[in-house]
């Protein structure tokens, strides 16, 4: 007799294990549908968005530093008295590099170290 009692427990619990995961399916299965509906109906309501508008970056100068170094090195050669040295290393900047923004500084770097060769 106890052990018939055990059974129709277990298959009670059984049942209602059953009973409730078949609600919770259903409930989740509702909410699916139910978000559904509601996305339709606001992309019907919404109106169409114009594609966004591409914006143009302007091109990045990747030499800036190469620039940047070329200069300082000239001028560390023209203060260490290397003028030869330092007019290489100007017109080699503005040979690779002649629309720089360091281009004027260069420019008037080299004729400064033009006339302290001519003078020496």
């Amino acid at each position: 007799m106890k052990v018939m009692i055990w059974l129709l427990m277990l298959a009670a619990i059984g049942v209602l294990g059953y009973v409730l995961w078949a609600w919770r399916k259903r409930w989740r299965d509702h909410q699916r549908a139910s978000e559904e509906r509601l996305a339709t109906f606001v992309a019907q309501t919404r109106p169409a968005a114009p594609p966004p508008a591409v914006v143009a970056r302007p091109a990045v100068d990747r030499s800036v530093p190469q620039q940047k170094l070329l200069l300082e090195a000239a001028a560390k050669a023209g203060e260490a008295g290397e003028p030869a040295l330092s007019i290489q290393l100007y017109a080699r900047l503005l040979a690779r590099f002649p629309d720089s923004a360091f281009a004027a500084q260069a420019r008037s770097a080299l004729e400064a170290q033009k006339q302290k060769l001519a003078k020496a």
